[in-house]
């Protein structure tokens, strides 16, 4: 699985942990919801500001975002 994947895989499950919709990730980060699919899907190469906005709104660091077995 590629970087962008795994971190899309990780934003995913964490964000349903949360019980958060796409649109509420969406709501919290300021970003749109169709980005934070793209994200989801890996298809999406965000910057590292957005790495960092997503970090603090899931309440994790930005290195657990790239671990493989996030689960």
């Amino acid at each position: 699985m590629n970087l962008n994947k795994t971190f899309g895989m990780n934003i995913k499950l964490l964000r349903e942990k949360e019980g958060w919709s796409q649109e509420e990730l969406a709501d919290r980060t300021g970003l749109h919801r169709t980005y934070i699919s793209g994200i989801e899907r890996g298809v999406r190469n965000p910057t590292l500001m957005i790495i960092e906005k997503i970090s603090i709104t899931l309440k994790v660091s930005p290195e657990d975002l790239f671990k493989k077995d996030n689960k």
